[in-house]
């Protein structure tokens, strides 16, 4: 008997939940900021997505800085950061990550020292080629990486990186000098000044407390190879500083888990629903969403639930019918409509936002006073 009242208790919950989802009905979003981005891209069978989401963030700021929609060569920046995640790997005699991750410091780093092309100017594919696929390459360096770290000449001979160079230029293509856009000669270093884009003008932002906050320290994720800081602030003035970056017309790069059931690319859709019988219910339509507090944040990330993944670009905001508010973020998945609903974008919960988030990237001016005072 006791079983029996408990799978009428089960069934009445479960037809209660789909009764609840049926009357809520599906998503219906109505976006309330919608910044200047370029169309969604693909990064293809790579793991360049930090390259490609910080590329399409300061296309998005060189328009917000003098008008101009430009299409930024996203493998250049992956080509010339190759080097520095070889030389860290080698010289931590293979104690270190080598992968196709990085995050969107790497980007400005790669400005700084080698500037900008467009990608008129390199495509990083052979002429035959129009995806990109760099699961061979990566394999041919992790081989070659190896065998240095092994040293069976036992001296490393200085030959190891013209012949990383080397293998970069067959799969990716020569790196640049000058080149030409818009009846103008350029280096790559000039074709960044002439677009205002100044690496020092940009800062990360996190929200953990292993480190004091409004502090600067060194987050330890997997594909922070090149030691990049963050700056640390509460969890509540995190979400409001995003908030104020877009409210003023600034987008951002985001840095964040996408691994959740309730992550989907293919419904457009990421929430973090409070009931977990079956997160993937959460992307057909509304449902309620967990508080997510600090500690809670905290706890997910120090037991691996909330990892750093992807990066995307949060180019706006929206509200769904029932008024929740949702972050409008602009993935590298390509616009294939068996991948995404919205031709490539997700809308991003305030909730998933607060949980999910490893870092965010934004221009320093769209930092909310209170808080560049603290930081600064």
């Amino acid at each position: 008997m006791k079983k029996r009242i408990f799978c009428v208790v089960v069934c009445f919950a479960f037809a209660k939940a789909l009764f609840a989802q049926v009357t809520t009905g599906p998503y219906q979003f109505t976006d309330i900021i919608d910044l200047e981005a370029t169309p969604v891209e693909s990064q293809g069978n790579t793991g360049a997505c930090w390259s490609f989401s910080t590329s399409s963030f300061l296309e998005s700021e060189i328009h917000r800085l003098n008008g101009s929609l430009i299409d930024l060569s996203e493998i250049y920046t992956v080509r010339n950061t190759y080097p520095a995640k070889a030389e860290n790997y080698v010289m931590r005699q293979g104690k270190a990550q080598f992968s196709e991750g990085g995050l969107a410091h790497d980007v400005l780093n790669s400005v700084s020292q080698y500037g900008l092309v467009p990608i008129d100017a390199y495509t990083g594919l052979a002429p035959a080629e129009n995806r990109h696929n760099h699961a061979e390459m990566v394999a041919v360096l992790n081989a070659m990486l190896d065998t240095y770290i092994d040293n069976p000449g036992r001296i490393l001979s200085k030959k190891w990186k013209p012949a990383i160079s080397g293998v970069l230029d067959i799969y990716l293509g020569e790196n640049l000098n000058t080149f030409n856009y818009q009846g103008k000669q350029y280096t790559p270093q000039s074709f960044a000044k002439s677009l205002q884009i100044e690496a020092a003008n940009y800062v990360s932002l996190t929200s953990f407390t292993q480190a004091p906050f409004y502090s600067s320290f060194i987050l330890n994720i997997p594909d922070n190879f090149s030691n990049g800081s963050f700056y640390n602030i509460p969890l509540e003035e995190f979400v409001d500083n995003l908030d104020n970056a877009l409210d003023k017309g600034f987008t951002v790069t985001l840095d964040c888990d996408v691994s959740e059931a309730s992550f989907s690319s293919k419904h457009g859709v990421a929430v973090i629903p409070t009931n977990t019988t079956n997160p993937k219910v959460a992307v057909l339509g509304p449902e309620e969403e967990k508080s997510i507090s600090q500690t809670y944040r905290q706890d997910e990330f120090e037991n691996y639930n909330t990892t750093d993944d992807h990066l995307m670009h949060i180019t706006g905001k929206a509200k769904d019918q029932n008024g929740a508010i949702y972050y409008k973020v602009k993935n590298s998945w390509g616009t294939d409509d068996s991948r995404t609903k919205y031709d490539g974008y997700v809308y991003m919960s305030a909730s998933y936002i607060k949980l999910k988030s490893i870092s965010i990237l934004m221009h320093k001016d769209a930092l909310l006073p209170r808080t560049r005072k603290k930081i600064f």
